[in-house]
């Protein structure tokens, strides 16, 4: 069984923060993003300067603000954070950038969702450190140049197709894609979580959350937690058959697949007999938004080569099919 945390004020308030690494050797995988990143750091430390913006895209969970706060934190400087969806006028941009301190690294989180309109207003404070205010409409407008601090831009998207050319040109330090972990990177992040926690976890249990953790960070981080309050709560120590236990009430299968997984793969093979099926046409039958078929459910069940997406739909595979009959 887990115990309590016996200096509760060692570890931020939030449990999360408190799993998330802030130190490079904690960050466990992409070890080539770490890499490159480390240099144009202490490159630009060498310089005295900040070093150039820089762009993460990949699948939720991966690790992109948790590579922004170790950024900040290698370049002792502070960080800002925001979301693209926050910034809906030109005048929350502007409030933003002329607030920061000098030197602040800015994480934008989801960046695709800015509008052309605020990322052209971006573009000069990216390239020259300024930023142009129109003031008044019609043939009484001018525009006002702002000289901005020194900072560094890191943007995070789940969807980088949806960026415009001209902004992802902007990222001179490096467009950068996160993948999916390993099973051998995702125990190691496991037994970090819970000597974090001061979880005594049995190799066997690591290895079963591991299994069941779709491949990303934050689900192990999540699953690990849920298991130790079911653990708590019944009052049983941490084993094998308690997270299976634990997982079976959850609604997680031995591949990390939930309830809605199933439900998708199940109507593609009944409802479309198998596909092709049009994204819009699944979607539909799965009363969801397209967008969240596409980039919640589908990005794992393509990885684990259950599905394909061709130029006609989506298809159930083989192994899709021999998933289904088990």
């Amino acid at each position: 069984m887990s115990t309590p945390l016996r200096n509760p004020d060692s570890l931020p308030q939030a449990l999360d923060a408190a799993l998330r690494p802030v130190r490079w050797d904690d960050y466990v995988g992409q070890k080539q993003i770490k890499a490159n990143i480390r240099i144009a750091i202490d490159a630009a430390k060498k310089r005295g300067g900040m070093p150039e913006h820089i762009l993460f895209y990949g699948p939720p969970g991966v690790g992109k603000t948790t590579l922004a706060h170790l950024v900040a934190a290698t370049l002792e400087s502070p960080l800002k954070s925001t979301s693209g969806v926050a910034i809906e006028r030109a005048g929350d941009l502007a409030a933003i950038l002329t607030s920061l301190e000098p030197n602040t690294v800015l994480f934008i989180d989801e960046i695709h969702r800015l509008s052309r309109k605020i990322e052209e207003l971006l573009y000069p404070a990216l390239e020259s450190g300024h930023l142009d205010i129109v003031l008044g409409k019609g043939p009484s407008a001018r525009t006002v140049e702002l000289s901005l601090p020194p900072f560094m831009l890191v943007g995070a998207t789940t969807r980088v197709a949806e960026l415009s050319g001209p902004l992802r040109s902007r990222f001179g330090g490096g467009v950068y894609q996160l993948d999916f972990y390993s099973d051998d990177d995702l125990r190691d992040i496991i037994r970090r979580s819970a000597l974090l926690l001061e979880l005594s976890a049995p190799e066997e249990v690591i290895e079963r959350i591991a299994a069941r953790s779709r491949a990303t960070p934050r689900v192990a981080n999540a699953l690990l937690k849920r298991v130790r309050d079911f653990s708590e709560v019944h009052e049983r120590a941490l084993s094998a058959a308690l997270c299976d236990e634990a997982c079976t009430l959850f609604g997680i299968d031995s591949c990390g697949l939930t309830k809605d997984d199933r439900r998708y793969l199940i109507t593609l093979a009944e409802g479309f007999r198998g596909g092709p099926a049009g994204i819009r046409a699944l979607a539909a039958a799965l009363h969801e938004d397209p967008d969240t078929v596409e980039y919640m459910y589908e990005p794992f069940l393509l990885r684990l080569g259950f599905i394909e997406r061709s130029s006609r739909g989506r298809i159930l595979t083989l192994k899709g099919r021999s998933y289904l009959q088990n």
